[in-house]
């Protein structure tokens, strides 16, 4: 017992000793400034681009046209009811149309876009052109005032470009469970090999 009492206080003394500055843990570095205003959307447009079109290229074609239920759209009008908001908004910000056209507020309709392939193309083609948009206005274009397409009122750019990559992440999530009910794991779900 005494050895064990003796243990004790030697480590409760230990503990209370300055430890030599070669064991000291390393002190936190200054974080990394902050990236340019366009530069952090061009990144949030990019990774919400990137994980879409992951899961485009990888859900098996033949479950293209999966739906959870049959009220729901299918994996594949997901992604065309993402890019025709895309569109819509990359459209606004830089003034002028860009992409397919569709009439009124109608998506991009499946029977056009027939294929995995034409899809995921897509997909590719609109990420592209937004990223080049944000990246050709910069910073000053971000605080420009756009034409909502939806309403017709006027917001700045940042906003516009908010709302769709957060409209395409709310899509995202939904897609995450058209994975799950078919009984497939959502790439960003995989263990990292």
């Amino acid at each position: 017992m005494r050895k064990f009492m003796l243990a004790v206080v030697f480590t409760i003394l230990g503990l209370g000793m300055p430890v030599s500055s070669g064991a000291q843990a390393a002190q936190p570095s200054a974080p990394k400034p902050a990236l340019a205003p366009s530069e952090e959307v061009l990144q949030s447009w990019n990774d919400i681009g990137r994980r879409l079109t992951d899961m485009a290229e990888d859900f098996p074609e033949d479950k293209y046209d999966f739906k959870t239920t049959p009220a729901q759209r299918s994996f594949a009008e997901n992604l065309l009811h993402v890019l025709s908001d895309a569109y819509r908004e990359i459209s606004a910000v830089k003034g002028s149309p860009v992409g397919p056209k569709t009439e009124g507020f109608n998506d991009l309709s499946r029977q056009d876009y027939k294929t995995k392939a034409d899809v995921v193309k897509l997909l590719k083609a609109a990420v592209a052109e937004g990223a080049a948009l944000i990246k050709a206005q910069g910073d000053a274009g971000l605080t420009r005032e756009v034409k909502n397409p939806y309403d017709g009122s006027l917001q700045h750019a940042w906003y516009t470009w908010m709302g769709t990559i957060e409209h395409a992440g709310e899509h995202y999530g939904q897609l995450v469970v058209y994975y799950r009910v078919a009984g497939l794991v959502p790439p960003a779900s995989r263990p990292k090999q």
